[in-house]
């Protein structure tokens, strides 16, 4: 029974900030890439331009991912990558799933 209640702690204590699908896809992507832009993203996460905004600014806010806007051929261009926080933060769910998870059985 120690077990299950340690196991229900850390259900209850996963990141939801991580754990919100889009944002876990936009995490996964950003892991596997140094950086990219806003229309690989978009593209990527099939996500609508409004909602990818709106959960790459909740990314930011936590410090998660970096923002760099600036110009390429003289048109806008917005480049996201992970912070070293984002790093840890998403290793941390990571691994904190994989004990939720390890001895699963059906």
């Amino acid at each position: 029974m120690d077990e299950l209640k340690k196991k229900l702690k850390e259900i209850k204590e996963i990141d939801r900030d991580i754990h919100e699908p889009a944002r876990l896809l936009i995490l996964f992507i950003l892991k596997n890439v140094k950086e990219c832009d806003f229309n690989f993203l978009l593209k990527e996460t099939g996500l609508t331009k409004g909602n990818l905004s709106f959960h790459l600014y909740k990314l930011e806010e936590r410090g998660i991912i970096e923002i760099k806007k600036g110009f390429e051929d003289k048109k806008p261009r917005t480049i996201y990558k992970l912070t070293q926080k984002g790093k840890d933060e998403f290793r941390k769910y990571i691994e904190r799933n994989k004990r939720i998870f390890r001895d699963v059985k059906f």
